[in-house]
């Protein structure tokens, strides 16, 4: 069947994620927009996991991994937006270049 999904279109999908990521990381001034892409990479890191432990004989490993890395994005998350508030909160902006002046 040519129609079926296979393991390159997940990988593909995962590297299209991954570039939007990294896109958004490096172009993006604002802290949200560069924790947004780091979010990004972490997704496609999961699509990865999940793509490689079904097509790798249905174990359980990649999902676990998966949900390790979901744990990891959801402190990250937590911790990220802590930093861009404290930011705020001295700076009264959120882009990345105002804390320049926090270098010792």
């Amino acid at each position: 069947m040519s129609g079926a999904i296979g393991l390159d279109h997940f990988l593909i999908l995962s590297l299209i994620v991954f570039a939007l990521g990294m896109f958004c990381v490096l172009t993006r001034r604002n802290a949200i927009g560069i924790l947004m892409g780091v979010e990004l990479i972490l997704n496609s890191a999961n699509i990865n996991y999940l793509a490689f432990a079904f097509y790798g004989g249905g174990r359980y490993d990649g999902q676990i991994f998966a949900i390790f890395v979901i744990m990891l994005a959801a402190a990250e998350a937590v911790i990220g937006l802590a930093v861009v508030l404290a930011i705020y909160q001295n700076f009264r902006t959120i882009d990345v270049g105002a804390t320049e002046s926090l270098r010792g």
